[in-house]
């Protein structure tokens, strides 16, 4: 992760002037079992796509609020990384798609016993949204409401 001196001066002064929401209270669940029992997937703000998925539209003002399901024997060769975002160096999760859409570890972590199982689908969005609320007013709780569907109790969230 980039320091904030590292950043180019737009990207300071964006980041300077941006309104960040505070939500108080912070929202939170406590675990209903332990891990070695518990169903996990991930959300992903990596913009990851399957190759054949329609990509996340660019031009969309303050970021696509789309989301994609990514199946879990999706080969991490298929996954294409999309993330707007030229504040990072993409070269990381281009090259393990893992850092931030973290399969095949879930599938060991389950071979380990570490945890109960992994979901079947995970969720990938767009991070980097400037304008956010019709991703949380639409997508999130679609995702979420997939997931509970799903069976899943635990959601390992990787922002990128």
């Amino acid at each position: 992760m980039a320091t904030f001196e590292e950043l180019s001066m737009p990207v300071r002064l964006f980041l300077k002037a941006y309104p960040w929401r505070h939500i108080h209270p912070t929202p939170w669940a406590q675990a209903s079992q332990p891990l070695n029992q518990s169903r996990i997937a991930v959300v992903s703000s990596a913009g990851f796509i399957r190759k054949g998925q329609d990509p996340f539209d660019d031009h969309v003002k303050g970021g696509d609020p789309s989301f994609r399901w990514i199946e879990q024997k999706t080969p991490t060769e298929n996954l294409m990384e999309t993330h707007r975002s030229q504040s990072f160096d993409h070269s990381g999760i281009q090259a393990d798609p893992n850092l931030a859409l973290p399969l095949r570890r879930l599938e060991t972590l389950a071979e380990e016993g570490t945890i109960g199982s992994v979901n079947h689908r995970h969720a990938s969005c767009m991070g980097s949204l400037t304008a956010p609320g019709k991703f949380t007013r639409e997508a999130a709780p679609a995702i979420a409401d997939g997931l509970i569907q799903d069976g899943v109790n635990r959601v390992l969230l990787v922002p990128v």
